[in-house]
């Protein structure tokens, strides 16, 4: 659209630019034409004068009969060698005493027109003429003759124009033509620039996205974007039969490797351990980095078997790789340990099949290491507590990739247990308030460090990036029994009570209850928190700006009951206090 629009703008400028150039040079030439012809024929009638004429020819009685014909054959003569095609000898009262050439009856025969009076006041004049069909066909001219600055008389010409106009019309042509020319090569230049700089801006927000998906180390998928594909998977297999199967990899012992020789070691195995695990891809397949030191293969329609060989695959190959870096004088064994666990044999769920794998990676890492667990394939009933439990996990996961956003989560689900106190909600709306609280954040584990962390604004595609941490989020739990109620808080806390919010752009009290509450404390603590672009601020000002959202951002009559509950209750939770209104994760909800 862009490109049309400055080709348009573009084309429009050509346009009146080439009609400007050609109406100046036209006239430009014109006037330059004409007086050359001019100039030529002043020359040629004072050589005839000088050379023919008598001051006899000029008086009131004229010439006489011989003399006028001698004079016409002479006139005609000089006009049929020079292409004049009627001329006029005029006396000094404007009357034509002698005139020759086939258009002589175009020339004016009264002594008293305007073009004649004015030559007769020694003033030179010419004029290109139409026709009847108003085509521009003749020059006439009126030529003063002078002697001692005195007029004599008039000679009055008229010349065929047609050259003349074909000159001017090849000169318009030619401007025209370079002038169209010049617009082409341009336009051509314009295009190119603009279908490079669409080409490189295309390629930079294709390998932005392409960025928030990927570990910056290994280059592989990382947590977010695999959580959100099996997600999909599941959902899609759900109900048709299909099999879908995780493998969970842990580099055994890493810490203690880091930490003995040193980051960049550690790094090394990582890229090591992330190329071996990619060569297991297979069609349909994919692996990604899962968290620090894990990663995850994805095999849907893959039969618990095929998957194990996979991974003794990848054990064997382990075995074949020895590294020596600086700190030691020996070749440093690697190994792995790998968890399976497949939906729906071990889960029904996303969150479920990754529990369960993650218990089978445990089994074998305590087992001593370099083992192959796959989970166990009894039918014990998952309870909510346990579902918890797995939600539990990825709050601990999110306080690994960023602390700011467990303290964060923390706070807000102290704010939000205070502000639904004060509006009288009961025990039960509560519990899912503060759960929904601490996981209102969960799918900030699939934003890249560099944006979680950047000390500064945000760009706008960034800010796009960012955005999309509420839709994964509520992925993440959306497969958790009877927590509906927290899948709306973490996708609406976002939602803006006049519409301006994210993701849908909800708006009053189209926004569902939870997120509404949310978005306070989210707003309180955001405030009150010190974070990569900006300290703290003090309550006092955080609740002013508080004040200040309500009834655009925030909805009023909640600001108000926050604002007044933290101004006057005795338990209000303030900022760094955790000991006020906290809420167990794992309690039960009935």
């Amino acid at each position: 659209m862009l490109l049309a629009l400055v080709f348009g703008i573009f084309l429009v400028l050509i346009g009146v630019t080439a009609s400007a150039l050609v109406a100046v040079a036209s006239d430009h030439i014109s006037r330059t034409t004409v007086a050359a012809t001019v100039s030529r024929d002043r020359d040629l009638i004072e050589f005839f004068v000088d050379g023919n004429l008598r001051a006899s020819d000029l008086s009131a009685a004229g010439p006489t009969r011989q003399r006028a014909n001698e004079l016409r054959r002479q006139m005609e003569t000089l006009a049929s060698d020079d292409g004049i095609t009627a001329i006029a000898l005029r006396n000094r009262q404007g009357e034509i005493v002698v005139a020759g050439g086939p258009e002589v009856g175009e020339l004016p025969i009264a002594g008293d027109d305007p073009q004649v009076v004015v030559a007769l006041g020694g003033e030179l004049l010419a004029e290109l003429t139409s026709g009847s069909d108003s085509v521009v066909d003749a020059l006439e001219e009126q030529l003063p003759i002078m002697s001692d600055g005195e007029v004599l008389g008039v000679v009055s010409l008229r010349r065929d124009a047609s050259e003349l106009l074909a000159g001017l019309d090849a000169a318009r042509r030619d401007v025209m033509i370079v002038t169209l020319a010049a617009a082409l090569i341009l336009a051509a230049i314009l295009y190119f620039v603009f279908r490079a700089a669409q080409a490189r801006l295309t390629r930079q927000q294709t390998q932005l996205v392409e960025a928030t998906r990927r570990d910056a180390l290994t280059g592989m998928l990382n947590h977010g974007a695999v959580v959100g594909l099996l997600a999909d998977a599941v959902d899609e297999g759900r109900g048709k039969g299909r099999l879908i199967t995780v493998a969970l990899v842990d580099v055994d012992n890493f810490r203690l490797f880091n930490d003995t020789h040193g980051h960049e070691a550690g790094d090394d195995v990582l890229v090591l351990v992330a190329g071996l695990v990619s060569d297991l891809e297979m069609a349909g397949a994919y692996a990604a980095r899962y968290g620090p030191d894990e990663f995850i293969l994805v095999y849907p329609d893959s039969p618990l078997a095929d998957v194990q060989r996979r991974a003794r695959t990848l054990q064997e190959s382990m075995r074949e790789v020895a590294l020596r870096f600086r700190t030691s004088d020996e070749e440093l064994p690697v190994s792995v340990s790998v968890g399976i666990a497949a939906f729906p044999e071990h889960a029904a769920s996303v969150t479920d099949l990754l529990s369960e794998a993650s218990v089978a990676l445990a089994e074998a890492k305590a087992s001593g290491g370099d083992s192959v667990i796959v989970a166990s394939r009894d039918d014990r009933e998952k309870v909510t507590a346990g579902s918890f439990d797995v939600l539990q996990g990825l709050v601990i996961a999110v306080d690994t990739k960023d602390r700011y956003t467990k303290r964060h989560s923390e706070d807000v689900a102290r704010y939000a247990v205070f502000l639904a106190r004060q509006l009288g909600l009961d025990d039960e709306m509560l519990d899912m308030i503060h759960l929904c609280g601490l996981l209102h954040d969960i799918g900030k584990i699939g934003i890249p460090d560099a944006l979680l962390r950047k000390p500064g604004k945000l760009t706008a595609n960034e800010f796009r990036v960012f955005q999309q941490h509420v839709a994964l989020g509520e992925a993440i739990v959306r497969d958790v029994p009877r927590v509906d109620l927290v899948r709306s808080g973490i996708k609406h806390h976002h939602e803006r009570w006049d519409g301006k919010g994210y993701l849908e752009g909800l708006e009053g009290e189209g926004i569902p209850v939870i997120g509404r509450l949310l978005a306070v404390a989210d707003a309180f603590s955001a405030m009150t928190t010190t974070r990569p672009y900006r300290k703290a601020l003090s309550i006092a000002e955080a609740l002013k700006r508080l004040g200040d959202a309500a009834g655009t951002q925030l909805q009023e009559e909640l600001v108000t009951c926050f604002i007044t509950g933290i101004e006057t209750s005795a338990d209000a939770p303030l900022p760094g206090d955790k000991a006020t209104g906290l809420w167990r994760l794992t309690r039960q909800v009935a």
